[in-house]
């Protein structure tokens, strides 16, 4: 097996090869563009090594994981429109550089792109793979709605904004690992295996990336710091605080998520510092910690050798780890 690094190189220099631009430019060079400005491939990454963990050959699984890695990519062009976000990888965003209608309709055409690459595959293989697909596409839209819906809300539960999550990411981390496993005709109990550990090291990404979203570093985090606390986002770090926080705290917290000042600097301080009075940021990372540890805990379950647990193993640390 490749290490994570080998992977990742060996799948940026097939982006490189397959996604090129062409006419008409504004609809192709966004695709170009957002596709080019990097990132860790987390999802084609684990797409690749998921088909050598079941003993395939990774480069079979190469269409795949670009699949998964232009849906991913379309998803976020479409966010950063509803978000209105100036910011993509430390880059602007496609909108910001192009224009509204132009991301909308680009976004468009890599949806369709993504579903072009599974025809690259035949059979059986072809089936299972646009319907795991198909399933978590609209799961990521489901998720992607209730985002949008907890905005207008006054009231959501922790238990709701992790179903948000799950559906928003975390499947889509999952359905990586089992499209690898069943490029290499992996069994069932193992493809379903792989999907739950990815699920679960999913919400522990999504999780941390929120609390990155508040106390990373922003030269290198790649987004706006403090973006979810400038849009009122209900976070898992908000919606802690509200519990734990005194009545006074709570209080500020909630007039604070109801006004949009024109400079945001201090109400993003401010509400960073609630985070951390209330304990709602260390309980943040203790719920990072556990999920990671439930898809640990499936990960044990897997019928693979050691060897291959290893890997994913050291997968799941380096996420839980991040620090940017």
């Amino acid at each position: 097996m490749l290490s994570i690094d080998q992977y990742r190189k060996e799948f940026e220099e097939y982006l490189v090869r397959k996604i090129e631009s062409r006419e008409p430019a504004n609809l192709y060079d966004p695709m170009v563009y957002i596709l080019s400005l990097g990132g860790k491939r987390v999802r084609p990454v684990l797409v690749l090594m998921a088909s050598e963990i079941f003993s395939g050959d990774y480069r079979k699984a190469l269409d795949a994981a670009l699949a998964i890695e232009v849906f991913h990519n379309f998803s976020l062009v479409h966010d950063d429109i509803m978000d209105d976000a100036p910011l993509r990888r430390g880059m602007q965003t496609v909108h910001e550089k192009w224009d509204i209608n132009t991301g909308i309709l680009s976004g468009d055409a890599m949806l369709i792109k993504a579903y072009q690459l599974f025809e690259n595959y035949e059979g059986e293989t072809f089936r299972q793979l646009a319907a795991l697909f198909s399933k978590t596409a609209i799961e990521v839209c489901e998720g992607q709605q209730y985002d949008i819906d907890f905005e207008l809300r006054e009231n959501v539960s922790i238990g709701e904004y992790l179903k948000m999550i799950e559906y928003k990411t975390a499947v889509l981390v999952g359905a990586s690992l089992k499209m690898g496993g069943i490029v290499a005709n992996a069994s069932a109990e193992n493809c379903d295996r792989i999907y739950e550990f990815g699920r679960f090291l999913g919400i522990a990404f999504q999780l941390q990336d929120d609390y990155l979203d508040a106390f990373g570093d922003p030269g290198t985090f790649g987004k706006q710091v403090g973006g979810d606390i400038i849009e009122n986002k209900k976070t898992f770090l908000y919606l802690t605080s509200l519990r734990q926080a005194a009545a006074g705290e709570a209080n500020q917290l909630e007039h604070l998520y109801s006004i949009n000042p024109p400079d945001p600097t201090a109400k993003v301080e401010t509400v960073k510092g609630l985070f951390e009075s209330s304990g709602a940021a260390e309980l943040t990372r203790k719920e990072i910690e556990k999920y990671t540890k439930k898809a640990f805990e499936v990960l044990e379950e897997l019928r693979v050798g050691e060897e291959q647990k290893k890997l994913l193993y050291h997968f799941g640390k380096n996420l839980m780890n991040r620090e940017v």
